[in-house]
Formats: C-alpha cells, structure tokens, sequence
C-alpha cells in the first residue's frame, strides 16, 4: 500500500521544470487526505502559489524544494480537513468520495500529452473506496500522519513538523488510524474473483432478477448513496439484503432504457449507469466471502465530471 516519496522530495537546485515535476505527487497526496479531486487540485494551486510567491533568494534557501511542497500542501490539506466536517453538516444526504475512473477510461480516453491531472493518481487499494471511506471516520491528525507515514512511508520527524506534534505523538496517530483501518477490512477476493461478483450483479440486476440479487448481497449489505441535493436519492443509506434489491429494481424502473457497464472504479470493479450518454452513478463495491456488504453510489453530478466523455 506504500508509495515511495523521492527521498524527501531533494531536488538541489530545482528549477521550475524540476518543481512541476512535483505535481503528480502532490496530487496524489493530497487526494488521499481530501477524497476530492477538485480540492486536490485547489491545493496543489494554492502551494505553487506560495512557492513563486518567495524571492528566487528564498527559493534557492530551500535544502529541498520537493520536501517544502510537501509540508505546505499538507499543512493546507491539515486545515481544510479541520473544517470539513463543519462544511458536511450542512451537505444535503451523505458525503462519499469522489470516484476516480481508469486511467484509460478518464476522459473517454484522453491521450497522455492532454491527460488531466487525475491520471496521475495512482489506483492502488489506498484509493479504494471502502478505504477512502475509512479515512472519513479518523481525525484530521491521524488522517495525515497515518497516510504520510504508512502510503507515502514519511519519517515521523518529517510529520511532526506538518501536524504540530512531537514524533512520538505521530506515531501513536498513525496506529490509531492503523487499528481504524484494521478493524474495516473484510478480506476481500483477489481481483478476479470480485470482478466475477460484480459481473454476476449487473446481470441480475439487468435481467430483474431479485432471487439472484439477494444471494449475492450479504444479508446486512449497506447502501449509502451521495446526491449532494442535486439529484433525487436516498438521504439515509438502504440495509439489507430484500431492501436493497427492491431498491435497485425502483431505480430500474425509474430510469428505463438507462445502461449498466462494468468499469474500474478507484482502482477496483465498479459500474457506472449512464442513459443517453450521460453517466448519471457510479457504483463501488466493498466484497466479502463473494457476497457484496457495501455499495457507494456517487450520484452528485459535481463528483462525476471525471466521467463525462
């Protein structure tokens, strides 16, 4: 689950193209602390903005310039998620994170010289939903020292001196969030095997099939679905296995002719429902024992630029 940093970022003497280089790091560090690609990119701005905003004299001061992005782009990601949970108070129905296509599907397929910036986030399981999900639940503190540390493999020095505490502090942040992640993990299939699930639940889902929902749904599945107050969904999340299959039968229903296809979300299978080439949810899926017990349904239509081709 770990991503390398580049030794502390040292890039003696950068340059600009040296320090743009940075970006891609930075973005995936800051998507993981935020969940929010947009803010993600809001971020990354606002610590380039304060970089050229320094004398050509302070920049060269900097020992490494990739390790000073680092901790600013932190300490910003530090403090937006200090009023995140004031903001999702008042955010109608549930607050998911925003889900990220395949790098070959971003965009329908944009070539790497026009990629967006989210091409550059690395899909591996620390984007995962359920563990996107996870990070919700932790301290803004924790939410840093435990990424920093165990994906990004930051010394706790370094952290200390992001999050305001002494190291020892950072690491007893870290473990807590490593216990929260602990307790959420279900031991997922390998990849084949959640992909087959996926596949075998679009189809009953296509073919109306409410025997066949329910046996691939564990009896206490859990569907929470993110509208934003946007769209018409659900704004308390659907238990269990009979409900959550008439659900998605009413949502059938609701949108005649829409299509169901199989697509990687955040690094996983997902499905994305679109209708008359507007993708209307994006759906990720938490498996167990090949029966699905989660499944997130980003509906908010701000959430799925990332989809639109």
């Amino acid at each position: 689950m770990s991503m390398q940093p580049d030794a502390g970022g040292a890039l003696f003497g950068a340059g600009p193209a040296a320090v743009l280089r940075e970006r891609p790091r930075l973005i995936n560090l800051a998507y993981r602390f935020l969940g929010s690609l947009a803010d993600a990119e809001d971020v990354v701005q606002e610590t380039y903005v304060r970089w050229y905003a320094m004398s050509a004299q302070q920049q060269s001061a900097i020992v490494s310039p990739g390790g000073w992005l680092t901790k600013v782009a932190s300490r910003i990601c530090l403090d937006l998620l200090g009023s995140a949970r004031a903001r999702r108070e008042k955010y109608v129905g549930e607050w998911l994170p925003e889900p990220l296509p395949d790098r070959a599907e971003w965009g329908g397929g944009r070539s790497e010289g026009t990629a967006d910036p989210a091409d550059r986030v690395t899909l591996d399981e620390s984007v995962g939903m359920a563990f996107l999900v996870v990070l919700e639940a932790m301290t803004p503190a924790e939410r840093v020292a435990f990424i920093l540390h165990d994906v990004f493999r930051y010394p706790f020095n370094d952290i200390a001196e992001i999050v305001g505490r002494t190291p020892a502090a950072c690491r007893q942040l870290a473990a807590s969030a490593r216990r929260r992640v602990g307790a959420h993990q279900s031991g997922a299939p390998d990849a084949g095997r959640r992909a087959g699930v996926v596949g075998d639940f679009k189809q009953a889902w296509e073919s109306q099939d409410i025997k066949a929902l329910i046996g691939l749904l564990d009896p206490d599945v859990t569907v929470v679905s993110d509208g934003g107050g946007l769209v018409h969904t659900r704004l308390e999340p659907v238990e269990g296995s009979e409900q959550v299959a008439q659900s998605l039968l009413l949502i059938s229903a609701r949108a005649p002719g829409a299509t169901i296809l199989e697509r990687s979300v955040n690094g996983q299978p997902g499905l994305v429902i679109q209708h008359e080439g507007t993708v209307l949810s994006v759906l990720a899926f938490d498996i167990a024992e090949d029966r699905v017990q989660r499944i997130w349904a980003v509906r908010n239509p701000e959430k799925l630029r990332p989809w639109a081709s």
